[in-house]
């Protein structure tokens, strides 16, 4: 699975895109310098989160939407069509061509 479609996934367990979600962490104080436990927690309590998706969270939440290029353009399982993620939901992402 893609690390977008994990934030796709996320979208549609909690009903609320990667961009709500961070923000609404900000609002608690998460960012960059909080432990992956801590966020795991919230995410686990509040929205039923496994650590999968509540892991892409973290990273969100942690690092910002910049990933690594390593699955960009390949056409492994993992493939991610961008090194950016789409945080604004899946109805607003643009198409890849």
């Amino acid at each position: 699975m893609s690390f977008q479609a994990y934030l796709d996934a996320v979208e549609t367990r909690t009903g609320k895109t990667p961009r709500a979600l961070l923000e609404e962490a900000q609002a608690r104080g998460y960012g960059p310098g909080t432990k992956a436990g801590e966020i795991l927690e919230w995410l686990k309590t509040d929205y039923e989160l496994g650590r999968g998706h509540g892991m892409a969270m973290v990273h969100v939440i942690t690092k910002g939407p910049q990933i690594s290029a390593k699955h960009v353009g390949t056409d492994g399982t993992h493939r991610d069509e961008s090194d950016t993620l789409w945080l604004d939901g899946q109805a607003t992402k643009p198409a890849q061509p």
